[in-house]
């Protein structure tokens, strides 16, 4: 038991490691997009400084700046100020002086620089400048340019954080809404394992309540007591049989090897006494192979086989019918079937009918097809099938059990 109580809690670790990778890659392969379009833009400035280094050489005459304009001031989407030497906005410096910047058109010019000068020092922040320089004798600075990230770099430079926003939130709605729904499958089990109790104890007590009035009324006919206290006894039996079957719910069973048919035959002789009570006509048919043996916990595997009889008188709602038990002996597994002449299964609720809660029928409490396949998969280590269903003409359920412990 230890192991299936670890097993949710190692796949939640998977999960969480997986999930810190993807976030991990994802942030890694943003910033190393983000680096290269800084390094083009840097590239792109550079390029502007050599631009203006070029055609503010007191050397060169009739220079052509069309090429600049058209290659270089057109191309650049970024924050971009020039400043003197000691980093004073140069509002008269080539291109206006700043590009790219936000201003209010009816700023001063006083209200223009002191704006520009603090933008200064947030570009400064984000890059070192870009200094032009002009050698004679010696070296001059001319003006240094200050630059920020374009839209694209800012917008990629959060978009991870973005990520894992958005990846955190759906996956924080999605445990809230898969908690939600496993606590109410939790809670349908609990409300449907009860109503199960209270109706396996109805029917014998019941009757034990009958028999206890019949023998009121004849405890001078000794012939009549004898029968009822053998009915009594029946019943007391059967009490004994669902006390059995539910303390073994949660606990490993002991499977032994035994002859399929006979359990069979018991559990179809118990209901073929009460058939005449349901009103129906139905005819209860056990065929196949006799001589069958498979690895069974004899308690459960009959509430098994129970189960999908009653599932099968519901479905009959004529008043005559007919259920057919057969069984497969092949190389390797033991194969039961168990089908009916019913209304059959609707092809949308095929997918549901072993979920916990899952019923169809007004009285239903939808937990007899969910214990049968936890008894057939979980202990017997078989395989519960739904072999096929058609409206108004039937259904059959497959039962595989493997031959070796």
């Amino acid at each position: 038991m230890k192991k299936s109580k670890s097993l949710p809690v190692n796949i939640k670790l998977a999960l969480l490691v997986i999930g810190l990778l993807i976030a991990a890659g994802t942030l890694f392969y943003t910033q190393t997009l983000v680096e290269k379009l800084q390094n083009r833009e840097r590239r792109l400035v550079e390029l502007y400084a050599k631009g203006l280094e070029y055609i503010t050489d007191p050397r060169r005459t009739n220079t052509d700046l069309t090429f600049i304009f058209e290659n270089i001031i057109k191309r650049i989407d970024f924050p971009l100020i020039l400043t003197d030497a000691n980093d004073n906005v140069n509002l008269t410096g080539f291109g206006g002086g700043f590009k790219n910047i936000e201003i209010d058109s009816t700023w001063t010019e006083e209200q223009l620089k002191g704006y520009l000068t603090k933008k200064v020092k947030e570009l400064r922040s984000l890059h070192p400048p870009i200094v032009v320089t002009y050698t004679d004798s010696v070296t001059h600075i001319l003006t240094k340019i200050y630059y920020g990230d374009s839209q694209v770099v800012t917008q990629l430079k959060y978009y991870p954080l973005l990520q894992i926003f958005f990846a955190v939130f759906f996956l924080l709605i999605a445990y809230i809404g898969f908690s939600h729904v496993k606590k109410n499958e939790q809670s349908n089990i609990w409300v449907g394992m009860a109503k199960e109790t209270a109706h396996q104890l109805g029917t014998p007590i019941s009757s034990l309540m009958g028999w206890l009035e019949l023998l009121k009324l004849n405890y001078n006919n000794p012939d009549k007591v004898l029968d009822l206290t053998d009915e009594m006894e029946n019943d007391l039996e059967r009490l004994n049989k669902i006390t059995k079957r539910f303390s073994k719910i949660g606990s490993k069973p002991d499977l032994k090897k035994v002859k399929l048919s006979d359990v069979i035959e018991k559990v179809t002789e118990y209901f073929k006494r009460r058939l005449p009570q349901t009103g129906k006509s139905v005819e209860l048919i056990f065929s196949g192979n006799t001589n069958a043996e498979a690895y069974l916990n004899i308690d459960l595997f009959e509430w098994v086989i129970e189960n999908l009889i009653k599932n099968a008188l519901d479905a009959i709602e004529k008043e005559k019918g007919k259920i057919e038990i057969k069984i497969y002996d092949t190389p390797t597994n033991v194969e039961v079937e168990v089908s009916d002449t019913g209304k059959g299964i609707d092809t949308k609720f095929r997918k549901e009918i072993f979920r916990p809660g899952f019923s169809t029928k007004k009285r239903g409490w939808g937990l007899g097809l969910s214990l049968t396949k936890r008894i057939v998969e979980d202990y017997h280590k078989g395989k519960i099938i739904l072999l096929n269903s058609n409206p108004n003409e039937g259904t059959t359920f497959k039962i595989i059990l493997k031959k070796k412990k």
